[in-house]
């Protein structure tokens, strides 16, 4: 098995999703957290907004650490602030999948020109902002160059917030062709890394069934009743993201563990770089939360490097 990390690596306020001016202090604190993966054998995939590329201090800081050569840049998408701006401001139109495959030909191709301005690399790794992804990206993803993408996220819906439906998508990696972006094709020209995403709990062997029993509690008449929260208590069923900003060390390393005695491949664990600070995400809003943050990157990593799980970079991840 092996661990991949990647970093939505964006501006600072998370959620603020309208074509303004944007910080991106968060990313001064790439340095500490890069040297918290080379302590314990990580290996980074950053992938990057237009925003955070184009700023002269955060992509010097970039630079400095593909220089170390232990992390990878990607490309990370948001519509709303990657240009041209074609289309009408709406909270539909953040997501990339909703505009024309023309106009996300543009977007895409002008963050992809602008890494390589700014950094010198040319990005073969990408994801959606908002997890915005079609079958129209991904064929532009094969157009631009693009060989990886990580933007399906298993056993979950978007469509209440005008995205795509994952909800039917698991958590294994695969090659596929852009003409059909969730079923493997050993001929395929590009591969699909899903973020990690699964269930735990003493009833939870077979994940697809879970999924199943999560989506039937989920309707109106069982969540008036909570009885998702009701099973993920009782630890029955629980869904986890392999992710500090949702989950515990525990969850995360207990999630690992059946995957990896499932045979799974591959672990995406993923986060977004303003977490890294206290006040630029709902999911760390504090300084003690801030630690509690670090302490759980530290310990999950620990556990993977003490497993012998091999950290690779998203690129390095190819599904052959």
């Amino acid at each position: 098995m092996k661990l991949i990390v990647t970093v939505d690596t964006e501006e600072d306020r998370w959620g603020n999703v309208r074509a303004s001016h944007y910080g991106v202090e968060n990313i001064g604190a790439l340095p500490d957290f890069q040297k918290l993966c080379d302590e314990l054998g990580v290996k980074p995939t950053y992938l990057v907004t237009y925003p955070v590329v184009t700023d002269e201090t955060a992509a010097a800081i970039l630079r400095t650490l593909l220089e170390g050569g232990n992390c990878e840049v990607g490309a990370h998408c948001h519509p709303w602030n990657t240009p041209p701006f074609e289309e009408p401001e709406s909270k539909r139109n953040t997501m990339l999948s909703n505009l024309s495959q023309n106009l996300q030909h543009k977007k895409m191709a002008f963050l992809r020109d602008s890494i390589e301005r700014h950094l010198k690399i040319s990005p073969v790794s990408f994801r959606s902002g908002r997890w915005g992804y079609s079958q129209s990206v991904a064929t532009n993803l094969a157009k631009l160059g693009f060989t990886v993408d990580s933007s399906i996220t298993p056993f979950t819906d978007w469509t209440f917030v005008g995205g795509p439906d994952f909800s039917a998508a698991t958590p294994p990696a695969f090659r596929f062709s852009a003409d059909d972006i969730f079923h493997q094709s050993p001929d395929g020209e590009l591969t699909e890394i899903p973020v990690t995403i699964g269930y735990v709990g003493w009833l939870s062997s077979d994940m697809r069934w879970c999924n199943a029993v999560q989506r039937v509690v989920q309707r109106k008449r069982f969540a008036r009743a909570r009885v998702a929260g009701i099973l993920s208590k009782a630890n029955v069923i629980r869904k986890v993201w392999l992710s500090p900003e949702t989950s515990d060390a525990g969850e995360m390393i207990r999630l690992a563990r059946r995957l990896q005695s499932q045979g799974y491949r591959f672990l995406n664990l993923t986060f977004h770089s303003p977490s890294l600070r206290a006040g630029l995400t709902p999911f760390v809003r504090t300084q003690q939360a801030e630690q509690r943050f670090w302490e759980k990157l530290r310990r999950f990593f620990s556990f993977a490097r003490d497993s012998g799980i091999e950290a690779v970079k998203l690129s390095d991840a190819l599904v052959r």
